[in-house]
């Protein structure tokens, strides 16, 4: 999980000043935590202590309301929208790695990612969204080849995954909808090699920079085994005490020290 959060913070400065190219500094001053780490704490909250997934996405939002949500969302988290409101963004994609390195089976995975997108993002393209990429976690922290992860995406969720990110990136343009950015993060980890590339790689197409590489640094993590202890350190560093203590408690419940 602390690998989608890597991601979320080396691509916030990047989010409006995309740079198509994997030479940048990873951590700068300005690197912060936004909407993506926050959702993706209040999910593994719930996973962790058994919340309701609607209330605690609420709870954590309105904490932390400067985190960058999305338009629906922000009317969502004040209450002028009442229930889930038919998104397909990527909102449920950027949240959802916990629920692939805490569910035991496939079948599980996709229940619970569903369950984890359906409280706002119930369009079926926005749970679509959210199942890829926890499946994705799930296949790599199990010890699928990247061969194997990336045939299962396809036949399952139909993505287009047959892309190089030479191609992708020079007309690549922002995009927030899940079928525009979840098969480019998946891309960027199927090109890397290791994990701070599938960062670098997944930033360097442009676009909602900090939820691709969100979503790549999670499955990179999954996959990689291990984030490197300097962008560990600046990833807690950056984080406050009660995100800090859920982040803690996940990684020691569920993901094995390597």
């Amino acid at each position: 999980m602390i690998g989608a959060i890597a991601g979320d913070m080396v691509g916030s400065i990047r989010e409006w000043h995309n740079i198509k190219s994997t030479e940048f500094e990873l951590f700068e001053e300005k690197c912060r935590f936004t909407d993506d780490t926050v959702l993706t704490i209040a999910v593994a909250d719930c996973i962790l202590n058994g919340k309701d997934y609607a209330e605690t996405i609420m709870e954590y939002g309105n904490k932390y309301p400067h985190a960058g949500y999305g338009g629906s969302f922000k009317k969502w988290l004040a209450g002028e929208i009442v229930g889930p409101y038919n998104s397909w963004g990527n909102g449920s994609a950027m949240r959802v790695s916990p629920v692939g390195f805490a569910c035991s089976h496939l079948g599980d995975v996709i229940m619970e990612a569903e369950k984890s997108a359906a409280v706002t993002h119930n369009h079926p393209e926005g749970i679509k969204g959210a199942q890829a990429i926890a499946c994705a976690i799930f296949l790599a922290r199990t010890g699928r080849t990247k061969q194997e992860i990336k045939n299962f995406i396809i036949n399952e969720f139909s993505y287009d995954l047959k892309r190089t990110l030479d191609e992708i990136r020079p007309g690549y343009k922002f995009d927030v909808s899940c079928q525009g950015s979840v098969p480019e993060a998946i891309i960027a980890f199927l090109e890397s090699e290791d994990f701070e590339d599938a960062i670098r790689k997944a930033i360097s197409i442009g676009g909602d920079s900090d939820t691709i590489a969100c979503m790549a640094g999670g499955i990179a993590q999954a996959y990689y085994l291990k984030v490197p202890p300097a962008i560990v350190s600046e990833v807690r560093k950056r984080l406050p005490d009660d995100l800090l203590e859920i982040l803690n408690a996940f990684e020691k419940e569920f993901i094995p020290i390597v």
